[in-house]
Formats: C-alpha cells, sequence, structure tokens
C-alpha cells in the first residue's frame, strides 16, 4: 500500500466506552466525513480519511487536522471543508478555520 500524501483525521467524539457522546457528534461530524470522502474522491486528491476519539477540544467542534501538515480546524462545516481542500490543493492551510499552526 502506498503512503497517502495526507491523512485527515476528524473527531467523532468516541469515548472509552465506543459510545459516540459529544460536542463533534452532535454537530453531525459522521455527515462531515462522508462529504469529505466524496469530495476528496471528486478532486482526485490523495488523502486517507480517518474518525478519531475525542480530541478534547470540544469547544471548537467539530474538529479535524491533517497530517503530516499538521493542520488544526476547528468549527468544521462543509463550507469549511471545500476551503479545506481548496488550500491543501495549493500546498497551504486554509488559515480562516485554523485552530493551531505548525
Amino acid at each position: 500500500m502506498k503512503k497517502p500524501t495526507h491523512h485527515i483525521f476528524v473527531c467523532s467524539s468516541f469515548r472509552l466506552t465506543g459510545e459516540a457522546k459529544g460536542v463533534c457528534e452532535k454537530k453531525d461530524s459522521a455527515s462531515l466525513i462522508q462529504y469529505l470522502e466524496e469530495e476528496i474522491c471528486d478532486r482526485g486528491l490523495d488523502a486517507l480519511v480517518s474518525t478519531t476519539g475525542c480530541m478534547n477540544l470540544c469547544n471548537n467542534g467539530p474538529v479535524m487536522m491533517v497530517y503530516p501538515d499538521n493542520y488544526w480546524y476547528k468549527e468544521v462545516d462543509e463550507e469549511a471543508i471545500d476551503e479545506i481542500l481548496d488550500a491543501l490543493e495549493e500546498g497551504q492551510a486554509a488559515k480562516d478555520h485554523l485552530f493551531v499552526t505548525a
């Protein structure tokens, strides 16, 4: 398997019990994951999407992180995903949505 250029992690609010519980889940991060994967395919980006347990940034959810760039994004919605992927295609961060910069 070829290593993808980008690995995108989306908080799904999973707890130790496996239960999805938290801001990201309440703000429907699951539907964002589907949208993100469809956009990646449509754009032909070399990226892998994974869900995560709680990232402990609940007040800023839904939260998404792009590796290896170390871009952390807050309050992600479909519009933000479009802007994040546009920036990723240009090799940049979507500065308007950054939570923590590299």
